[in-house]
C-alpha cells in the first residue's frame, strides 16, 4: 500500500489528469530519481525520433530505477517529464505514455518543453520524487 495520498481541489478546474498536489505523512524513506531516460541495457537510445517509443522506455527505466529502492509508480509524489520540443503535440505524445504508466496514480507532474536532452537523440525524460 502507498504512503501517498493524492490531493485534488474543487476550486481548480477538474478537466486534468493529475493531482494537484500530494502528502506522505507516514513516509519513512524520500526517493529522488535521476532523470530516467530512453535509453537500452548497452547505454544506446531507443526509438529515435520518436516521441512515445522514447517515453515507454523512459517509464520502464523509472519502474526499474524505483525497485531499486523497494518503490513502484504508485509510490511516486511528482514527476518532471521533460521533452525536447517546442511543439504541443509532442508534449502530448510523451505525456499520454507517461499517464498510461501510472494509471489510476495521477501524481502531481509538471510537463515541460526543452531544447535539448543529454543524450545523442535523446527526446524524452522524467525525474520522480517517490516515498515508501
Amino acid at each position: 500500500m502507498s504512503a501517498v495520498t493524492l490531493i485534488r481541489n474543487e476550486n481548480l478546474t477538474q478537466h486534468v489528469d493529475y493531482a494537484y498536489a500530494a502528502t506522505a505523512p507516514e513516509a519513512g524513506t524520500v526517493v529522488w530519481t535521476a532523470g530516467a531516460c530512453p535509453l537500452d541495457e548497452d547505454g544506446a537510445t531507443v526509438a529515435v525520433g520518436d516521441y512515445a517509443g522514447q517515453a515507454e522506455q523512459v517509464m520502464r527505466n523509472l519502474r526499474t530505477a524505483l525497485r531499486g529502492a523497494d518503490a513502484d509508480l504508485t509510490d511516486i509524489v511528482k514527476t518532471t517529464v521533460y521533452v525536447a520540443s517546442n511543439r504541443q503535440e509532442d508534449l502530448v505524445a510523451a505525456w499520454d505514455v507517461v499517464r498510461a504508466h501510472m494509471g489510476d496514480h495521477d501524481a502531481p507532474s509538471t510537463l515541460l518543453g526543452v531544447a535539448v536532452l543529454g543524450y545523442d537523440d535523446q527526446l524524452v525524460e522524467v525525474e520522480a520524487v517517490a516515498v515508501v
